[in-house]
């Protein structure tokens, strides 16, 4: 089977999106034997890097679905994460002691994740149809039909809408997206540069400027991620280097730019994750701040989730399982990108002086299991 395949007229359970949630879904399902198609509406897995960090949790939901040592091969073990206000070190994460096999954080580009979810699926037999793109999306009493824009009709019993925030799927469900923007918008960055932190961590610069979050990535990248009032819709590299100068004056130097964009940020949880025969997963079902480098990682586990609760015929739990979690994820990134970017020096001076000292207070381990998501198991 490849991707030119002519689409099945009707299927058991149909995945619009084929992305690291939605990959992850269709590996459980092929590895319990359950019918699915999966589409896309790109021709081909995009290879821009755009999410980064692989958490804990998520190397353990990967290891379930046998897909974990193969992306460990092509990504760099993090041991901290470093909390700086301009060049002063406030606070260090270490994920070194997390009670779990994959006790650091796995840095490794999307496309990479998806890379491997894609042929861990191939392995099973199982194929991602492009490009198809969903038009219609209606369901009744005996299942889902789904209209592509080129004309075709897909039947299935369920259909998942793992496609991302402008989902198709929620959009035909009617469920509501509540949340709003942040002002600010983000600058996504991948360059090569020298960098005076080094690679052995994950570092997040607060200051009055904004965010500025600097994290290795394989081949001698690095991973930049900043909020700008009003970022260029194409960043130069003379734009990056003024940003890290403003914001870590002296301590890098950008050689090269790979790949940039700039996005704006939400913060929203669906209201339900299913309504009849119809389910939400990763961002069509949650988006928020990239502060922690969660939103891959929640989609994932959401995807496995799904998926288990297709295999135990317990389609109830998803919703109850992972809504709450959607909802103290969005929180947590919320709270984390308002006390970085705030413009009050009285708000920053008290961050400044509490951080250092909740470090001395356990919050430390607290913050590193939050991150890793191992609460969330």
């Amino acid at each position: 089977m490849n991707n030119a395949a002519a689409l099945p007229a009707r299927t058991e359970v149909a995945i619009v999106g084929a992305g690291p949630t939605g990959l992850a879904l269709a590996v459980t399902l092929a590895s319990a034997g359950i019918d699915f198609v999966i589409v896309d509406r790109l021709p081909e897995g995009a290879n821009t890097s755009r999410a980064a960090v692989v958490h804990a949790r998520t190397l353990e939901v990967l290891d379930e679905l046998g897909a974990a040592q193969e992306l460990i091969g092509r990504g760099i073990q993090v041991a901290r994460f470093t909390v700086r206000d301009g060049s002063r070190k406030l606070l260090t994460v270490p994920f070194d002691r997390l009670p779990t096999p994959y006790p650091y954080t796995l840095m490794a580009p999307q496309y990479e994740t998806e890379s491997v979810l894609l042929d861990r699926l191939r392995t099973l037999g199982g194929e991602v149809h492009r490009p198809y793109e969903v038009g219609a999306v209606v369901q009744g009493d005996e299942g889902v039909t789904l209209t592509m824009s080129s004309g075709e009709t897909l039947h299935a019993d369920y259909a998942v809408g793992a496609d991302g925030m402008h989902s198709a799927v929620r959009e035909a469900s009617g469920i509501g997206f509540t949340g709003s923007a942040y002002a600010e918008s983000f600058v996504l960055a991948d360059v090569v540069m020298d960098w005076a932190a080094g690679r052995s961590e994950v570092s997040l610069t607060f200051g009055a400027a904004g965010l500025t979050v600097v994290a290795p990535l394989p081949g001698g990248h690095y991973r930049i991620v900043a909020t700008v009032d009003e970022a260029p819709a194409e960043p130069t590299l003379a734009f990056v280097q003024q940003v890290l100068d403003e914001r870590t004056p002296g301590q890098a130097r950008v050689t090269g730019l790979v790949w940039a964009s700039r996005f704006r940020v939400h913060h929203r949880v669906a209201d339900h994750y299913r309504t009849g025969r119809l389910f939400l997963a990763g961002d069509a079902a949650h988006v928020h701040s990239p502060a922690g480098g969660q939103g891959m990682n929640t989609g994932i586990q959401d995807g496995y989730a799904l998926g288990r609760a297709f295999v135990t015929g317990n389609l109830e739990s998803y919703e109850a399982q992972r809504r709450p979690v959607a909802e103290r994820v969005v929180a947590f990134t919320d709270r984390m990108t308002r006390i970085a970017t705030t413009r009050s020096v009285t708000a920053r001076t008290a961050r400044n002086i509490a951080l250092p000292l909740l470090g001395h207070l356990g919050l430390r381990s607290k913050l590193a299991t939050e991150l890793a998501e191992l609460n969330y198991r």
